[in-house]
């Protein structure tokens, strides 16, 4: 998926401040890694199923934008419904709200 532009500002705030030095190394890098890892496998693990039915016309459409992003589609789909459920989905600009 493309980045937002909130995306884009916290990568260009991350650069401004490599480039300024002021980024410290942590005490215990392989500790930080291994607890980021586990956070980040807690957070994405897959322990529920869903069977959900769609019409073939907007199963289709899902899966153009999956291979379009490079991805498979059910991952596609997985990753919208958690940006929606953490309230983190929102209407590109070209999309008219009702």
């Amino acid at each position: 998926m493309k980045p937002n532009e909130q995306e884009l500002q916290e990568e260009q705030d991350i650069l401004d401040a490599f480039e300024a030095g002021a980024l410290k190394p942590v005490d215990n890098p392989e500790a930080m890694k291994l607890a980021h890892q586990q956070a980040a496998g807690n957070t994405f693990k897959k322990d529920a199923r869903l069977n959900i039915r769609l019409s073939s016309r907007t199963l289709r459409a899902l899966q153009k934008m999956a291979l379009a992003e490079g991805i498979p589609y059910q991952t596609m789909i997985a990753s919208v419904l958690h940006k929606y459920a953490e309230g983190r989905l929102v209407p590109s600009d070209n999309e008219t709200r009702e």
